[in-house]
């Protein structure tokens, strides 16, 4: 049996987290929420869920994910996939399955959940978060000859992979380090379209100015970085 582990960062979403948790599929070993210095009930709602529940005081989209990473790395037995997944409830975690059939069936190393326009809510993707994704791909393409299409946060990997690339990133560069790391060792992977809705609350990146202007320096500054090594 294929052992499955989902992180989810979450920073003020007692609104949604509960949500998030109840529609993840049931055969999956654990599901691990990062309470990211939340201000409100977030890690109460998560507990009454049935999640594990971890803090990182420190603010931090990465910093949430690699303490799930270091949680996961203290245990006994290794997952053979762990899943990203955002906890505002925009992506549909019941897709999960979609995402991790082609590492469990097909042997790909990564799986990104991608955003597409024809399952997307209207209103759903912020004119930064489309432009971010259109400009970093764009980027990818020409400069690594990538085939991705979205930085999405639904994203699933093997656990040794994930490993292997050694992820640093502490706020916004995440997923596109991610997506770097993969395409520098040549791992294989592929792109899942999966459905957006309009999340609950406000987007702490595209919801203010300030934090898409941040996330933009991030993924660019990520993607230069690799282009000169």
């Amino acid at each position: 049996m294929t052992l499955i582990k989902v992180i989810i960062p979450a920073f003020n979403e007692e609104d949604s987290i509960g949500l998030v948790i109840k529609d993840i599929p049931n055969h999956v070993d654990e599901i691990i929420v990062v309470n990211n210095n939340s201000s409100d009930q977030t890690e109460a709602r998560a507990q009454e869920a049935g999640a594990v529940v971890l803090r990182e005081n420190r603010p931090g989209y990465g910093l949430a994910c690699l303490k799930g990473m270091q949680y996961i790395a203290a245990q006994e037995q290794n997952p053979d996939i762990v899943v990203f997944l955002d906890g505002d409830y925009s992506d549909y975690p019941e897709q999960l399955d979609e995402l991790v059939t082609p590492i469990i069936h097909e042997g790909i190393d990564f799986v990104i959940g991608a955003r597409v326009k024809r399952f997307r809510e209207s209103g759903s993707m912020t004119f930064p978060q489309r432009f971010g994704n259109w400009l970093a791909t764009t980027l990818m393409r020409w400069i690594f000859d990538s085939s991705f299409t979205d930085l999405g946060p639904f994203r699933a990997i093997k656990y040794d992979k994930l490993l292997a690339l050694h992820m640093q990133d502490q706020t916004y560069g995440w997923t596109v380090e991610m997506q770097l790391k993969a395409l520098k060792q040549k791992l294989s992977y592929v792109e899942i379209p999966v459905k957006y809705r309009n999340r609950i609350g406000v987007s702490k990146v595209s919801g203010t100015v300030k934090g898409a202007i941040f996330a933009g320096v991030k993924i660019l500054g990520w993607i230069f970085k690799y282009s000169f090594k």
